[in-house]
């Protein structure tokens, strides 16, 4: 299995960057007639940390994602940094010039 971290051109800065899981997305809950306690910490997939790039990166996050999909499996890493899953490091290379044909330097795939 081979893990690619997933880049997008920032629309601010212009330069290549990749969403981070700081901490897990915490989930409280209300209800109408008293409070609850609870609070549910769950780590985002891959595909929801990649959709909290919309309008961070110059690109779609969807589009990006419906790209990515056809070769590789999207997935938080340990550090929880946004990476692209693959078989083999053919389908790496294949990922890599199909996202390079659709979105030029705007999103890229580096270790």
């Amino acid at each position: 299995m081979i893990r690619l971290r997933l880049f997008g051109r920032c629309r601010i800065y212009h330069d290549p960057v990749s969403p981070v899981l700081q901490a897990p997305a915490q989930i409280g809950w209300s209800a109408l007639f008293r409070e609850i306690g609870l609070v549910t910490p769950r780590r985002l997939k891959g595909r929801e940390l990649l959709m909290r790039t919309r309008g961070w990166w110059t690109t779609e996050p969807a589009e990006v994602a419906r790209v990515v999909e056809e070769k590789g499996r999207l997935v938080v890493g340990d550090q929880g940094e946004l990476m692209v899953e693959f078989p083999d490091e053919e389908t790496a290379e294949a990922l890599a010039g199909r996202l390079a044909e659709q979105f030029g330097e705007q999103v890229l795939l580096a270790p």
